[in-house]
């Protein structure tokens, strides 16, 4: 919108009456030529013809009954109004639409929600449903659940130590706190997440666990689709796709109990939602949940290095990616592009809900993103 129109519209020329009524009053020498209507007049005409379904108000002689009075300031404004209004629409269709359905208000009352407090135990049931929207580069979480998750390490919160068994207050204290660490440096750290090696995470791991560390470092250097990285660390092809901002919603908890004599587990299950662009307008947010017991040794009982933890188990699940990790990398799916890898055969899972253990193997398909 915003250009004149300059077609020439039928009934826009003097009309008979308006002639006569000049010829009388230029005889008595108080007329004056009536004036062509403008194109915007005549634009304005139509639409408000065609919108209210009846003639409006003449341009040149004005409302019935009311003689030869000119259209005043309001009549102007309420054209104007009008031309504003189609140009809004014609521009963002989007605006008027969220704000006749309510989803404008939906997404300030989500904007506005308090945040969650911490999750200091597994829920029992997937979060509460929101209206489905999709997430913009300005507003990457936008109809998810996360928007009221924590905000990327604040997310990982220690729980208070007390001692367990055999291991001290203090011991378990920093168990916990090298677990954090280690999830930061797995999943939310800059240089982990485009790619390289995660360097901050192995430091935290017992070299002398026997064949662990040679097989994270075999599926750093040579990655397979049976021995992928990301299995345990979050890593994206940086060639091909970039963090929309540097927000990553964290949402879980940790905990440290008993395992065999002169062992103290933490475990710790926690999902993060990595919001996503190729490069375009289009996001995609990669969720990834991952459940971890990290294992504090005794030396004087076991084979360990002394303040060092060793991987117990870990299983990960990854959502909204393509099923082929064999590049050592996860690939977004992005709307308009077909899925990379096998066809998902597997269930339909909820990715947000963490009341269920992360379960089987395979490929599945998700039923919110």
């Amino acid at each position: 919108m915003g250009n004149d129109n300059h077609n020439n519209d039928g009934g826009a020329g003097v009309s008979d009456e308006e002639w006569r009524r000049f010829q009388e009053d230029a005889a008595a020498g108080t007329g004056a030529a009536p004036r062509e209507p403008s194109a915007r007049a005549r634009m304005v005409t139509e639409r408000l013809r065609a919108t209210q379904g009846q003639e409006p108000p003449g341009w040149r002689t004005g409302p019935a009954r009311q003689g030869r009075r000119r259209p005043g300031r309001l009549g102007a404004a309420a054209a104007v109004v009008l031309i504003a209004g189609m140009a809004l629409i014609a521009v963002r269709p989007e605006l008027v639409i969220d704000r006749i359905t309510g989803k404008a208000d939906a997404r300030q009352e989500a904007r506005n929600a308090t945040p969650l407090p911490a999750e200091s135990v597994r829920p029992t049931a997937p979060p509460a449903a929101v209206p489905p929207d999709q997430p913009t580069l300005q507003e990457p979480f936008r109809g998810s659940p996360a928007l009221q998750w924590a905000d990327g390490a604040a997310g990982i919160e220690v729980p208070e130590a007390a001692a367990v068994g055999g291991t001290s207050q203090e011991q378990v204290a920093d168990a916990l706190e090298k677990a954090r660490q280690f999830l930061i440096a797995a999943n939310l750290d800059p240089a982990t997440l485009r790619g390289e090696r995660p360097a901050a995470a192995l430091a935290i791991l017992d070299p002398r666990q026997p064949e662990v560390p040679q097989r994270l470092e075999q599926s750093l250097a040579k990655p397979t689709a049976e021995n992928a990285p990301v299995m345990l660390f979050t890593r994206f092809d940086q060639a091909k796709v970039k963090p929309v901002g540097d927000v990553v919603k964290v949402r879980g908890s940790m905990r440290a109990e008993q395992g065999e004599p002169g062992e103290l587990l933490v475990v710790t299950d926690y999902t993060f939602v990595h919001p996503m662009t190729d490069g375009g307008t289009s996001v995609q947010r990669t969720i990834v949940r991952r459940q971890i017991t990290l294992s504090l040794l005794d030396p004087a009982r076991w084979e360990a290095t002394r303040g060092k933890l060793q991987l117990r188990n870990y299983v990960s699940e990854w959502s909204n990616v393509g099923c082929d990790t064999a590049d050592g990398f996860l690939h977004p799916d992005f709307p308009r592009e077909a899925p990379a890898g096998p066809t998902p055969t597997g269930p339909a899972v909820d990715p947000y809900d963490r009341s269920r253990d992360i379960q089987g193997e395979g490929c599945g398909t998700v039923t919110r993103s």
